[in-house]
Protein backbone atom coordinates (compact mmCIF):
# COMPACT_ATOMS: atom_id res chain seq x y z
CA UNK A 1 0.00 0.00 0.00
CA UNK A 2 3.31 2.30 0.99
CA UNK A 3 4.70 1.56 -2.14
CA UNK A 4 1.55 2.14 -4.31
CA UNK A 5 0.74 5.85 -2.82
CA UNK A 6 4.54 6.46 -3.25
CA UNK A 7 4.64 5.46 -6.88
CA UNK A 8 1.05 7.75 -7.51
CA UNK A 9 3.36 10.48 -5.62
CA UNK A 10 6.31 9.88 -7.61
CA UNK A 11 4.67 9.98 -10.72
CA UNK A 12 2.51 12.86 -10.06
CA UNK A 13 5.69 14.77 -9.50
CA UNK A 14 7.00 13.45 -12.81
CA UNK A 15 3.60 14.93 -14.42
CA UNK A 16 3.90 18.20 -12.43
CA UNK A 17 7.78 18.92 -13.35
CA UNK A 18 7.26 17.90 -17.53
CA UNK A 19 4.32 19.65 -17.95
CA UNK A 20 6.08 23.07 -16.54
CA UNK A 21 6.14 25.55 -19.12
CA UNK A 22 9.82 27.39 -20.05
CA UNK A 23 9.97 30.55 -18.63
CA UNK A 24 9.75 33.00 -21.87
CA UNK A 25 13.29 34.87 -22.69
CA UNK A 26 13.72 38.11 -20.89
CA UNK A 27 14.28 40.63 -23.20
CA UNK A 28 17.72 42.26 -23.12
CA UNK A 29 16.77 45.88 -21.14
CA UNK A 30 17.69 49.01 -23.11
CA UNK A 31 20.51 50.87 -22.55
CA UNK A 32 21.48 54.55 -22.13
CA UNK A 33 23.04 55.29 -25.49
CA UNK A 34 26.24 57.24 -24.21
CA UNK A 35 30.33 56.81 -24.94
CA UNK A 36 30.50 53.54 -22.14
CA UNK A 37 27.53 51.12 -23.32
CA UNK A 38 28.65 51.73 -27.15
CA UNK A 39 32.46 51.33 -26.63
CA UNK A 40 33.49 47.96 -28.18
CA UNK A 41 33.24 46.58 -31.71
CA UNK A 42 29.83 46.54 -33.77
CA UNK A 43 29.03 44.65 -37.18
CA UNK A 44 26.47 45.73 -39.75
CA UNK A 45 23.98 42.84 -39.93
CA UNK A 46 21.06 44.80 -41.43
CA UNK A 47 20.69 47.98 -43.50
CA UNK A 48 17.41 48.98 -44.55
CA UNK A 49 16.04 45.92 -44.11
CA UNK A 50 18.91 43.77 -45.75
CA UNK A 51 21.45 41.71 -44.80
CA UNK A 52 24.50 43.03 -46.78
CA UNK A 53 25.36 41.67 -49.43
CA UNK A 54 27.73 38.28 -49.63
CA UNK A 55 31.21 39.21 -48.86
CA UNK A 56 31.04 42.86 -47.51
CA UNK A 57 31.37 44.15 -44.17
CA UNK A 58 30.82 46.93 -42.08
CA UNK A 59 32.97 46.81 -38.62
CA UNK A 60 33.03 49.51 -36.48
CA UNK A 61 34.90 49.94 -33.28
CA UNK A 62 34.19 52.92 -30.70
CA UNK A 63 36.60 54.07 -28.09
CA UNK A 64 35.15 55.23 -25.27
CA UNK A 65 37.64 57.81 -23.49
CA UNK A 66 38.46 59.83 -26.44
CA UNK A 67 35.52 59.37 -28.24
CA UNK A 68 37.14 57.38 -31.40
CA UNK A 69 35.96 55.47 -34.41
CA UNK A 70 38.08 53.09 -36.56
CA UNK A 71 35.45 51.86 -39.26
CA UNK A 72 36.75 48.88 -41.24
CA UNK A 73 34.51 48.13 -44.72
CA UNK A 74 34.62 47.14 -48.20
CA UNK A 75 31.35 48.96 -48.99
CA UNK A 76 32.52 51.43 -51.64
CA UNK A 77 35.87 49.89 -53.07
CA UNK A 78 37.88 46.75 -54.20
CA UNK A 79 39.32 45.82 -51.15
CA UNK A 80 38.74 46.86 -47.37
CA UNK A 81 39.56 50.46 -46.05
CA UNK A 82 40.55 51.10 -42.69
CA UNK A 83 38.65 54.70 -41.85
CA UNK A 84 38.81 56.91 -38.56
CA UNK A 85 37.62 60.18 -37.01
CA UNK A 86 36.30 61.45 -33.34
CA UNK A 87 32.40 60.86 -32.78
CA UNK A 88 29.52 62.66 -30.91
CA UNK A 89 26.45 61.75 -28.78
CA UNK A 90 24.16 64.27 -27.98
CA UNK A 91 20.45 64.23 -27.03
CA UNK A 92 18.09 65.97 -29.26
CA UNK A 93 14.56 66.87 -27.48
CA UNK A 94 13.06 65.45 -30.67
CA UNK A 95 14.51 62.44 -31.63
CA UNK A 96 16.74 61.61 -28.79
CA UNK A 97 20.18 59.86 -28.52
CA UNK A 98 22.09 61.79 -31.78
CA UNK A 99 25.78 60.35 -33.16
CA UNK A 100 27.49 62.07 -35.44
CA UNK A 101 31.24 61.26 -36.53
CA UNK A 102 34.00 63.69 -37.76
CA UNK A 103 36.55 61.97 -39.83
CA UNK A 104 40.34 62.03 -39.82
CA UNK A 105 42.24 64.47 -42.35
CA UNK A 106 39.90 66.96 -43.19
CA UNK A 107 37.74 64.52 -45.17
CA UNK A 108 34.13 65.85 -43.56
CA UNK A 109 31.73 64.88 -41.29
CA UNK A 110 29.76 61.83 -41.57
CA UNK A 111 26.82 61.82 -44.36
CA UNK A 112 24.48 61.43 -42.06
CA UNK A 113 23.71 62.18 -38.01
CA UNK A 114 22.20 59.07 -36.73
CA UNK A 115 19.50 58.19 -34.13
CA UNK A 116 20.80 55.65 -32.10
CA UNK A 117 17.70 53.40 -30.45
CA UNK A 118 16.82 49.84 -29.02
CA UNK A 119 20.14 50.03 -27.54
CA UNK A 120 20.97 46.93 -25.70
CA UNK A 121 24.32 44.74 -24.65
CA UNK A 122 24.21 42.98 -28.32
CA UNK A 123 22.35 45.20 -30.71
CA UNK A 124 21.73 48.74 -31.79
CA UNK A 125 19.75 50.38 -34.53
CA UNK A 126 20.79 53.50 -36.40
CA UNK A 127 18.27 55.55 -38.24
CA UNK A 128 19.60 58.79 -40.03
CA UNK A 129 18.04 61.84 -38.45
CA UNK A 130 17.18 63.46 -42.47
CA UNK A 131 16.49 60.21 -43.86
CA UNK A 132 13.99 57.64 -41.85
CA UNK A 133 14.31 55.48 -44.29
CA UNK A 134 18.29 55.25 -44.08
CA UNK A 135 18.40 52.51 -41.03
CA UNK A 136 21.21 50.52 -39.49
CA UNK A 137 21.30 47.40 -37.31
CA UNK A 138 24.20 46.89 -35.75
CA UNK A 139 25.27 43.68 -33.54
CA UNK A 140 28.15 43.79 -30.86
CA UNK A 141 31.28 41.55 -31.70
CA UNK A 142 34.20 40.18 -29.70
CA UNK A 143 36.72 41.46 -32.29
CA UNK A 144 37.26 42.50 -35.77
CA UNK A 145 38.15 39.21 -37.48
CA UNK A 146 41.92 38.70 -38.17
CA UNK A 147 41.76 38.66 -41.95
CA UNK A 148 40.58 41.66 -42.19
CA UNK A 149 42.80 43.59 -40.23
CA UNK A 150 45.45 41.35 -41.69
CA UNK A 151 44.37 42.50 -45.26
CA UNK A 152 44.70 46.52 -44.90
Amino acid sequence: MKLSRLTILLTLALLAISCRKEPAAMPEPLLDVNANNISGVWRLVQWNGNAPAEGTYVYIEFTRRDQLFTIYQNLDSAGGRKITGRYNIYTDDESGAVIRGLYDYGNGDWAHRYVISALTRVRMTWTAKDDPDDVSVYERCEEIPADILEAL
